[in-house]
């Protein structure tokens, strides 16, 4: 499908721009903690990060004692996650491939991961229909995503009004951090589901701070930046982003203390 492909293409590039980095390290605490103990890394397991990034998980389960896979679909992170890996000690195999088309045989691995990555390919249900086809009987899946409701859902969300609709068949991504959805997307897998909540803090000077942040370093802003500017639209858009970090600041200082909210689901497959 050649819409499906150039699509892909965007995305490929829009995680390449900027540096996603930088934003990897504000991420890179809570959640994954959380993730893996929801996870039960154990040596001797086979571990797939989907959607890897930089790496922030693969690294730690490799560090537990599992065989870990990194699987993302943009080369110029899995450069840096290299990088790190080496200079953790720790060994991945890291693969440039699609969340919606595992290079995998089925029933390969014991746990699949995801930390803010799954999300943002298209085709949600086609994502599911992977993530279970290569999980091994007894094993489990285990994700972190941006719920609609919070911090970075209602940025997406306030991003994507300024932006061309996005193709029918391209679900939104924090729609993974809705739990009837992804009970929906998993309905007839057999999978036993459970879910919690966390919250990821973002720290900075003042909300100025954290956009121009973000306007520099994450991909979907940095993006959204570049075209609105040539429409004379990046203004207002980045206005309503202040006044977006203004509301969810709980600080009581003059700096910015914000709460991004975020769905752990975990799916076990019967033995």
């Amino acid at each position: 499908m050649i819409a499906v492909t150039d699509l892909k293409r965007t995305h490929r590039a829009v995680w390449a721009a900027g540096d996603y980095a930088a934003v990897a390290t504000q991420i890179d605490d809570v959640p994954p903690r959380e993730l893996l103990a929801h996870a039960e890394i154990a040596p001797g397991l086979d571990v797939l990060d989907v959607a890897t990034g930089t790496g922030n998980v693969a690294v730690r389960a490799a560090a537990r004692g599992a065989t870990v896979v990194g699987l993302d679909l943009t080369p110029e992170l899995l450069d840096i996650a290299r990088r790190r890996a080496d200079a953790l000690g720790v060994t991945v195999d890291w693969l440039e491939g699609d969340a919606e088309q595992l290079p995998f045989a089925a029933d390969s691995f014991d746990r699949v991961l995801s930390t803010f990555g799954v999300q943002f390919a298209p085709r949600h249900l086609q994502v599911a229909d992977e993530l279970v086809r290569v999980l091994r009987p007894g094993g489990r899946i285990a994700m972190i995503n941006w719920t609609p409701d919070g911090l970075i859902g209602q940025l997406l969300k306030l991003i994507g009004s300024y932006m061309p609709p996005a193709p029918d068949y391209a679900s939104p991504p924090p729609l993974w951090g809705d739990e009837a959805h992804v009970r929906a997307l998993f309905s007839g897998s057999g999978l036993q589901l459970e879910f919690a909540y966390g919250d990821n803090p973002w720290h900075f000077d003042s909300a100025e701070a954290w956009v121009a942040f973000m306007e520099t370093n994450y991909g979907p802003t940095l993006k959204a930046r570049e075209r609105l500017t040539g429409e004379g639209r990046w203004d207002d858009c980045r206005a309503e982003m202040v006044a977006l970090a203004e509301r969810h600041n709980r600080s009581t200082d003059d700096r910015l203390h914000m709460e991004a909210r975020y769905l752990i689901t975990v799916g076990r497959s019967a033995a």
